[in-house]
This record gives C-alpha cells, sequence and structure tokens, in this order.
C-alpha cells in the first residue's frame, strides 16, 4: 500500500520515468508470490516499463511466463524492468518503438514469436494523456495522439498478434475508471478509455469461438510515471485523494488482476471489465 508522503512534482516528457518519482511506485511485485499459473506461456507487453505493465510483466515471471516488454524510448526503465523479470525467473525481451505505427507492431510481434517460439497473451496496457480544464482547448495534435497510442495501437497489436495465438490464448487491454466515471480534464482520454470497453466486449464475442478470451482491467488511480509527466505539480501531490480509500492505488495492487486474467483460473470469463478502483460505484 502506498503511505509514503508524495511531494509536489512535475516532469516535463510523456510518459514518464521512474527513477525521476518522488516517492519511488510500487511496481515491481515484490511481495507477490507465484504458483505456476502461466508455466510456459509467452506474452507481450505494451508500456512494459514501467508501472502497471513493469509489475505484471515482473508477476507473469513469477508464474513462470517469458515476457516480450514494449516501450516507447524509456530505456533505463525497460532495462531495470528486464533485470527483475528474469531474476524472476522469465526471460525477458527488449523491444523499443512506438506503437501507433501498425508496421512497428508487426515487427514487435515477429520478434517476440522469434525469441520465444511463440505467442500465448497480449497485453495492451500502453496509454498517453493530456489534460485540459476546457474542451476547447485539446489540441489537435495531442487528441490524435492520445487515440492513436490508447485505441488505434491496440488493434493494431492485435491484427499483428492474433495469427500467433490459439485455443486458449488471451488478450486483456487496461482500460480506466475514466471510461465509467468520466474525468472533465481527461474527456478526449476518457473517450479512448470508453472505446476500449467497446472494444473488448465486441472483440471476446469475435474470438470466442476460437477459444480465446478478451477482457479488460479497469484500474482507478494508481502512480505510476504517467501522472507526474500528465499533471501539474499541485494536481500530482494530491492524485488519488479523493478515492473512497483516499489514496491512489500501487501498481503492484492492479497487476494480480492481469495474472488472473491471464491465467486458467478466468477459463471461462471472457468479454468483462474488472473494476480495480478502490471503491468506486456506477449507476
Amino acid at each position: 500500500m502506498e503511505t509514503r508522503q508524495r511531494e509536489p512534482q512535475h516532469q516535463d516528457h510523456q510518459p514518464g520515468r521512474r527513477g525521476e518519482m518522488t516517492p519511488p511506485p510500487s511496481d515491481s511485485a515484490e511481495s507477490y508470490k507465484g504458483s505456476g499459473k502461466l508455466t510456459g506461456k509467452t506474452a507481450i507487453i505494451t508500456g512494459g516499463d514501467s508501472g502497471i505493465g513493469r509489475s505484471t510483466a515482473i508477476a507473469f515471471a513469477k508464474e513462470g511466463a517469458d515476457v516480450c516488454l514494449v516501450y516507447l524510448e524509456e530505456s533505463q526503465d525497460a532495462k531495470d524492468t528486464k533485470s527483475l523479470v528474469e531474476q524472476a525467473g522469465g526471460q525477458a525481451l527488449l523491444v523499443e518503438g512506438d506503437i501507433c505505427d501498425a508496421s512497428f507492431c508487426q515487427k514487435a510481434v515477429a520478434k517476440a514469436v522469434k525469441e520465444f517460439g511463440g505467442l500465448d497473451i497480449i497485453v495492451n496496457n500502453a496509454a498517453v494523456q493530456y489534460p485540459q480544464d476546457d474542451i476547447a482547448d485539446i489540441k489537435a495534435d495531442d487528441m490524435e495522439r492520445t487515440f492513436r497510442t490508447n485505441i488505434f495501437a491496440m488493434i493494431y497489436m492485435v491484427q499483428a498478434g492474433l495469427p500467433h495465438l490459439k485455443k486458449d490464448g488471451c488478450i486483456i487491454n487496461t482500460a480506466s475508471i475514466t471510461a465509467f466515471a468520466g474525468q472533465p480534464v481527461l474527456i478526449d482520454y476518457s473517450a479512448t478509455k470508453g472505446a476500449i470497453v467497446s472494444f473488448t466486449r465486441s472483440l471476446a464475442k469475435s474470438l470466442v469461438k476460437k477459444g480465446i478470451r478478451v477482457n479488460a482491467v479497469a484500474p482507478g488511480p494508481v502512480w505510476t510515471p504517467l501522472i507526474p509527466s500528465s499533471f501539474d505539480a499541485d494536481a500530482v501531490a494530491k492524485f488519488g485523494s479523493d478515492n473512497p480509500m483516499g489514496r491512489a492505488a500501487t501498481a503492484d495492487e492492479i497487476s494480480p488482476s492481469f495474472v488472473f486474467l491471464a491465467s486458467g483460473d478466468a477459463r471461462f470469463i471472457t468479454g468483462q471489465i474488472i473494476h480495480v478502483n478502490g471503491g468506486e460505484h456506477f449507476g
């Protein structure tokens, strides 16, 4: 649980650097205990260098999986995560590039399949957000980047990975509480997260007869590098304080849901959204 004092802070580059956060995020799955639920499986995780992606990658490794970590440019964070995946007993492959490019997604999947001999799990996790107080202030370039990263890239990655998924394969998407509760300063971001919910449900129906499950996790506020790289310092200091639990989650509190959905424990679950949000409810 995140109990350390969070100071006002801001990073000028998105999606942000883990090492520049105070306090450092809890995203290394240190207390997670594996039980072989993913033995012999291979996963590709976008945004795998830090935050939810990092914690999920390490938890997957503790469960016996090998992991391809796809990241934009945060090389040190990615190298650190690779090391922790390997310490947890898994193999790790780093692939740097922009998932907004469909051809890159094809190349990333091809590298993962060549390295590990197959693909069983796709985790579409990477995202960006550009807060604005007024819809009139949303910049066209920022809005396009948000949609390309948050939803277009998911489709590109599925198109690239689907030919390699066999029966019992799965796809897990990172949605958000904002898809259900809304967020007045993240209008375009929230719209992409709503699209992810519909994408998840539709794709699940499309693939169910092939034995491939598709689900999503919708976190509430989570302390990851995306937060100080998105919001101003004062907003960062208060981030998550309006949650019913009075705080933001850690990535380590989110990643077990990804393990569950990837494992055989969820073999009768598809087209569903797991809400890990600290007690928020919707009408």
